[in-house]
């Protein structure tokens, strides 16, 4: 899946269409409190999305540290599998994220889809200009835990599929909130 930047092209616009006309209050409704709201799925993926930019710049300034780990090809293949295994859409086991990466808990302020096509305008961006670091295979570690290690080229799979993820589960909150309004 080296088509990256289609796939962030398609899944913005697919946002856009589903929660465009929504208002700030159905944005943020919530169906129970421990179910994320439309917003919160999309401040979600800003904020997961934006902390590879870090990963990438300390890249680029030489300064990203590596573990041992990440010399052992099959452990980085295997963090990298399991990874994408856990975040992709048809998954319904729902799993804990990282707590740097947890979605702000009150009503999410008005522009968040704005605010999340322009982060997407600039992922695109850091992937096009990460070809070399691609074409040299470069491992990298997760944002969250330095011992979690995987291809660079795993880490935008797993971007492009988790927001995939969270758009399905930003449809289904979508979907009980037309339930609850038209009962």
């Amino acid at each position: 899946m080296r088509d990256w930047n289609q796939h962030i092209d398609d899944i913005t616009q697919k946002f856009i269409e589903s929660f465009g006309e929504l208002s700030s209050e159905q944005m943020n409704w919530k169906p129970d409190p421990n179910t994320w709201s439309i917003a919160q799925n999309i401040d979600h993926l800003i904020v997961i999305n934006s902390s590879y930019f870090t990963v990438i710049d300390s890249i680029r300034k030489g300064t990203h540290k590596l573990p041992f780990l990440s010399k052992i090809g099959f452990i980085v293949s295997l963090f990298g599998n399991t990874i994408l295994k856990s975040v992709h859409p048809a998954r319904k086991k729902k799993i804990k994220t990282f707590a740097m990466w947890e979605p702000g808990r009150s009503n999410v302020s008005e522009g968040i889809l704005e605010r999340f096509e322009e982060k997407q305008s600039e992922l695109k961006i850091l992937i096009e200009n990460s070809k070399d670091l691609l074409d040299k295979g470069v491992i990298i570690s997760s944002p969250a835990n330095r011992d979690i290690v995987y291809k660079l080229e795993k880490a935008f799979e797993i971007i492009v599929t988790h927001d995939q993820r969270h758009f399905q589960q930003a449809k289904e909150v979508l979907d009980l909130l037309k339930k609850e309004t038209v009962c």
